[in-house]
């Protein structure tokens, strides 16, 4: 995956807006943000495999999408 961003909604109704930068030397920049919330998860990996699936990115928020 290139850098990308896209929005994805959430069994429950939310729509989550994610953004993935690749960056040199194998890491990644990704954020999730829920539609209508000030809060953005941000992570940042220096080891990632590269390029990283929607899949992949998605599921690093999972904990933090699940609260409500």
């Amino acid at each position: 995956m290139q850098d990308e961003a896209w929005i994805k909604t959430l069994a429950d109704g939310r729509k989550v807006k994610f953004i993935y930068l690749g960056l040199p030397h194998e890491g990644a920049f990704i954020t999730a943000q829920v539609a209508g919330n000030e809060v953005v998860y941000s992570v940042v990996l220096s080891k990632a495999r590269n390029p990283l699936t929607r899949e992949d990115a998605e599921s690093h928020f999972d904990d933090e999408l699940s609260k409500k």
